[in-house]
């Protein structure tokens, strides 16, 4: 194994010497290559999925806020479900503050993904430092100032990431020429070195592992793997945080690029699987409400109210008038009578009604 830059490596010492991209090392083994291939077909298979499904934009809003509330969640940032679609359904009022960053972090997946879709710009450090920006609601941008280290959850540092402004900006306009190189190397691949490269130069102060997890979905999105965002690799990081911690690790302390793509390739792969079946969920129990509500509601029924009831799963009254469906007191009629016939359920929480889609919340959380 070729080691030379493991002997100089000093958690304590800012990683000046981190080797910019591509890798010296072959990424391509044979391990590597027959794992790429059984998680590009799950991804496939998952693009396949997202295009069954009528509305597109019902789908990715839901799976989208469930992605912000996980991927917060690895950095300690923790709120509740009913927290999270409460403050959603409300525009964020009288939110808590932890809350409130995870809605930034759905704001930032967004703005990245219009960023590459609408406005046709690549991945660059600036949309980097705008996603950083919106996430911590700052002005700043790459770190200029020492003093950032990393830290075990017992106190011990077990790494401190290059530092200086110039040298930043510089290993990240190496990582974009990576990002866009043309070479034969598979995307999925490129992606697990990309995310590695991502972590270890750690532009900012805060919100790196966030930024760099949006970074992933908009590089599937860029190289054309899925149409809309809607594989996050949050939950399986969270059921895998040694492995995924260790093996960005073993990248740094003994260039064992090897375990840390396969770690990546099994993420995409298992996420991937996972996701198809939820999506195929959602869209069997959306069909089945869409016969519910036909045959028992017929004079409420129709496509835009169905539709609104999976954007999220939580519903006010608000929500029908801003979508134009209904006026205000027509809007509480048509809630009660779906709560009526069971597809929401109401509760109270102070003065706000809300109406919960169980069904889709489950499917959503499980």
């Amino acid at each position: 194994m070729h080691m030379e830059h493991v002997m100089s490596f000093d958690p304590k010492v800012p990683y000046n010497e981190l080797p910019l991209l591509p890798p010296e090392r072959e990424l391509e083994t044979r391990e590597v290559l027959k794992k790429a291939i059984t998680a590009n077909k799950a991804l496939a298979e998952l693009k396949g999925a997202g295009e069954l499904v009528p509305n597109q934009a019902v789908l990715i809003q839901a799976i989208g806020l469930q992605e912000a509330k996980l991927s917060s969640e690895i950095e300690n940032i923790v709120t509740t479900n009913d927290e999270l679609y409460r403050a959603f359904a409300s525009a964020g009022q009288k939110a808590e503050p932890h809350t409130k960053e995870v809605l930034r972090y759905n704001d930032a997946l967004w703005y990245g993904y219009y960023w590459l879709k609408d406005k046709k710009h690549p991945l660059t450090t600036n949309l980097f430092e705008e996603l950083f920006r919106i996430i911590k609601e700052s002005k700043s941008g790459v770190r200029k100032v020492a003093g950032t280290k990393l830290a075990n959850n017992k106190g011990a540092v077990i790494y401190t990431p290059p530092e200086g402004g110039n040298l930043l900006r510089d290993k990240l306009g190496n990582l974009e020429k990576y990002i866009y190189k043309s070479d034969s190397v598979d995307p999925l691949i490129k992606l697990a070195v990309i995310h590695y490269q991502f972590e270890a130069i750690h532009p900012f102060t805060d919100g790196n592992g966030r930024a760099g997890r949006i970074l992933n979905i908009l590089y599937l999105i860029e190289q054309g793997l899925l149409e809309i965002p809607i594989l996050y690799l949050s939950r399986h990081i969270i059921e895998n945080k040694n492995d995924y911690y260790s093996g960005l690790r073993g990248v740094t302390e003994n260039g064992d690029w090897e375990g840390w793509v396969l770690y990546m390739l099994n993420a995409v792969e298992q996420t991937a699987i996972d996701t198809k079946s939820k999506i195929l969920a959602i869209r069997d129990l959306m069909n089945r409400d869409v016969e519910v509500v036909r045959e028992k509601l017929p004079k409420i029924y129709s496509k835009d109210l169905l539709e609104l009831l999976y954007r999220q799963p939580y519903c006010k009254i608000s929500m029908l008038e801003q979508a134009g469906i209904a006026k205000r007191q027509t809007a509480s009629i048509y809630l009660k009578e779906l709560a009526g016939i069971g597809i929401l359920r109401s509760v109270k929480i102070g003065r706000d009604v809300y109406y919960i889609n169980d069904n889709f919340l489950n499917l959503l959380t499980q």
